[in-house]
């Protein structure tokens, strides 16, 4: 979502709360849940859960190995979920026109930098590049090219679906700040 009142433009940035992040959290969950299960039921020698059964699995080392997997699965859940939670990587880039200044705020992982936030003068911003990357799995990235900096991406890989969507959100982009698209 996009708004741009006379002077001020602010691109609202998706963080770690998306649809894809949902379900790959849910199915490492229930791995980590089923192989926990089928190696705890493998020490008990009878089944927790009727679906995986855990018969002609010994405890030393099959079943010893599947707890250990599903008690890194479950860390690594915990973890996807945790990002989740705190919408990491969610925030809003904001192009001010009458100060003269971009914004680039981001949330991050709690602690003392969970706030990250870039001012920057229009001024020190060289240009708007777009990064295409051809093959079996193409995708485009905005970028802002800045004055003896590294350049500042302002997009996700997967966030524009085709290269004309992303060419026409850069243009805009290009547009309002008055500066030059470069193309890479």
């Amino acid at each position: 979502m996009d708004t741009q009142i006379e002077d001020i433009r602010v691109d609202f940035i998706t963080g770690s709360r998306r649809f894809s992040n949902f379900c790959w959290a849910l199915i490492l969950l229930l791995g980590a849940i089923s192989f926990s299960c089928v190696g705890f039921s493998s020490y008990l020698r009878g089944d927790i859960i009727p679906f995986p059964s855990s018969e002609r699995i010994l405890f030393i080392p099959q079943g010893l190995v599947m707890c250990l997997y599903g008690i890194a699965g479950l860390f690594i859940s915990l973890y996807s979920w945790c990002t989740i939670w705190w919408n990491v990587g969610s925030g809003y880039n904001k192009f001010d026109r009458r100060k003269e200044i971009f914004s680039l705020f981001r949330w991050g992982f709690p602690g003392r930098n969970r706030r990250i936030l870039m001012q920057i003068s229009l001024m020190d911003i060289q240009a708007i590049r777009i990064e295409v990357r051809e093959g079996f799995l193409s995708h485009g990235i905005l970028y802002m090219k800045m004055k003896g900096r590294r350049d500042i991406p302002l997009s996700r890989i997967e966030e524009y679906p085709t290269l004309e969507a992303m060419e026409t959100e850069a243009a805009k982009l290009a547009h309002f700040s008055k500066i030059s698209i470069e193309s890479t």
